[in-house]
């Protein structure tokens, strides 16, 4: 069961990304305002979420010792939530309006973990200044975090005696973190969920995705259009197409060479490819090229919480660039079932070939098409209760 933070200040341009990925009668959940929705929202479309409003936290005796009277209010949402849920809701999963989710993924992951015990699944942050200014143990709420339900009704029933500790705390997921910490409960961290504490141009990060199943995507808003000729909406809905096709390989690196022209290809599946006219170990191509820019200008090196790799106008080290096209299924030759991808030249490289003795120049290449084996799209039954 969802529980979505929202503000109808911004719902206007963030409802395309939660009705990217909701599934009316399929997703369960709720998203919250602090007020109603005007006329201009209405009637309430299908294809969003259910809307809520907060109660009016400024009731409550707490409320003048916050810090952000504004958490105050999405941590009642939370508990809103456990008050409307059934008996049969196994996790309850807290995020934000300008994230995407894969639900199918999501799903996955939390298939590997006993809903009936207590757990706290998240991400914490890309960014080091961010885990430093909040905490390293945290699942950052942006990317999202699940609680399962022993845990949500824990917190449920101690959450008056955790506000009361934890009024000068500055975020609503900081606090959960303190008050599943004072339950007992670490958080357990899964690659797939991304906070996305970066600005500008995340292909770099999305271009060397972890082996991990990707499961979501926040500051939609904050940074550049995830493909370079599509705008943010137009974006999404081209990543989600390569998930509905197969969610398993979705954002999934492969690397491999081509040695008679020395090349080395670096493909995140469904969504870019890049070639490399040099051979290059795979350790280095895992590294994301740091297309990026720190969440804060302010902060000091170190910035990421992972290796990376500087873009350089080296002909041997640049990347030639593609962005996916187009993502089909269609029946092959043999009568199997393939996937195709293409993937298009985002821009001239702009670079003389590299001069090294035998290494080829890819510069001709305007096109790229990868054929990949159908997976079988598992089902909710076959990966457990979720």
């Amino acid at each position: 069961m969802f529980c979505i933070a929202a503000s109808l200040k911004t719902w206007k341009l963030r409802k395309p990304y939660i009705e990217s990925w909701w599934e009316p009668n399929v997703t369960r959940g709720y998203v919250f305002f602090e007020e109603p929705p005007g006329e201009e929202f209405l009637p309430w479309p299908a294809k969003s979420p259910e809307f809520r409003v907060h109660e009016d936290v400024t009731k409550l005796d707490v409320f003048t010792r916050f810090n952000n009277p504004i958490q105050l209010r999405i941590l009642r949402s939370v508990v809103e939530t456990f008050k409307e849920a059934d008996k049969d809701v196994k996790w309850f999963v807290m995020t934000d309006d300008d994230t995407v989710m894969v639900v199918e993924n999501l799903l996955e992951v939390l298939a590997k973990y006993d809903y009936r015990k207590s757990y706290y699944i998240g991400m914490n942050s890309e960014s080091v200044k961010s885990n430093v200014d909040f905490t390293f143990e945290m699942g950052f709420g942006g990317a999202g975090y699940a609680l399962t339900y022993p845990l949500m009704e824990a917190i449920a029933e101690h959450l008056e005696g955790c506000l009361l500790r934890y009024t000068h705390l500055v975020s609503s997921d900081y606090i959960v973190s303190a008050c599943v910490a004072d339950l007992g409960i670490d958080p357990t961290f899964e690659k797939g969920f991304h906070q996305v504490d970066l600005h500008g141009d995340i292909s770099g990060l999305l271009s060397a995705h972890p082996n991990a199943p990707f499961v979501s995507i926040h500051h939609m808003d904050t940074t550049e259009p995830i493909f370079p000729s599509k705008n943010r909406t137009e974006s999404i809905h081209q990543l989600l197409r390569a998930a509905k096709l197969d969610r398993t390989r979705v954002l999934q690196q492969t690397i491999c060479h081509h040695r008679p022209s020395h090349w080395s290809f670096s493909i995140s599946w469904g969504y870019s490819l890049q070639i490399y006219e040099s051979v290059f170990p795979r350790w280095l191509l895992k590294r994301p090229l740091e297309t990026f820019l720190p969440w804060l200008p302010i902060a000091k090196p170190p910035f990421y919480m992972f290796n990376t790799r500087w873009p350089f106008d080296n002909p041997c080290e640049a990347p030639h660039a593609f962005f996916a096209e187009s993502i089909k299924r269609i029946h092959n030759t043999e009568g199997e079932d393939e996937i195709v991808t293409t993937y298009v030249r985002k821009s001239p490289r702009n670079l003389q070939p590299c001069p090294l003795d035998g290494h080829q120049s890819a510069e001709p290449i305007t096109k790229v098409q990868v054929f990949s084996p159908t997976t079988r799209n598992m089902e909710i039954s076959d990966i457990g209760p979720a």
